[in-house]
């Protein structure tokens, strides 16, 4: 198992779809901060789905990618309304949910639900890896190389939950297909094409 993705400054996006119906967008940025990667995921429903905003933070291991800190809230400035800390100076997993809050010992890496998916850009030459998140094991499987769209694309299939994440097999490693069941039906995510610098910034970097 080796690790091809490199962290650093990164911005991008996807567009929901529920049923082939736009669903929402979500945005992506990650950069170093402190000796870490920080990641910060908005996700705005809408179209089929009712409107809502969900904003996930992860702050990872800028190595091996695992989750130090993880919260998920509606974006408002508030108080997150889940959020998870992982100690390992006192070795301790700290959750809270609202007002409920619990401990347990850290006993190993921890995967948040965005560390996760930015490990799995990385991960390669293993046909199954079982992780650990706050809330029990997931089992990572491998699938058969395939293409999204005419992009070739490395497939995983992500047990409990039967999730599918499709990652571009050549660097950067984009996340171009998510694919989550929901209630709804299967939630699918695509990746938006490739921003491309503006004129301006264009004609700095011919200066």
């Amino acid at each position: 198992m080796t690790s091809a993705f490199r962290s650093g400054p990164e911005q991008f996006g996807l567009t929901l779809l529920l049923g082939g119906r736009f669903a929402g967008t979500q945005e992506w940025t990650l950069h170093p901060e402190r000796g870490a990667l920080v990641a910060r995921v908005q996700t705005d429903f809408g179209g089929v789905l009712p409107e809502l905003r969900r904003v996930q933070h992860s702050r990872m291991h800028p190595r091996l990618l695992t989750s130090q800190h993880y919260a998920e809230g509606d974006g408002r400035g508030g108080r997150a309304s889940f959020e998870t800390t992982f100690d390992r100076r006192n070795g301790l997993v700290t959750l809270r949910q609202g007002r409920d809050e619990a401990s347990k010992p850290l006993t190993t890496e921890h995967h948040d639900p965005v560390s996760l998916l930015v490990w799995l850009r990385g991960l390669e030459g293993t046909e199954r890896a079982t992780v650990q998140m706050a809330g029990g094991h997931v089992l990572v499987q491998r699938l058969a190389d395939t293409a999204v769209g005419e992009t070739p694309a490395r497939a995983y299939l992500l047990r409990p939950g039967g999730a599918y994440v499709f990652v571009e097999t050549a660097p950067p490693h984009r996340l171009l297909r998510l694919v989550q069941p929901t209630d709804f039906g299967p939630l699918e995510a695509l990746a938006d094409p490739p921003r491309k610098p503006s004129p301006d910034r264009r004609r700095r970097r011919a200066g």
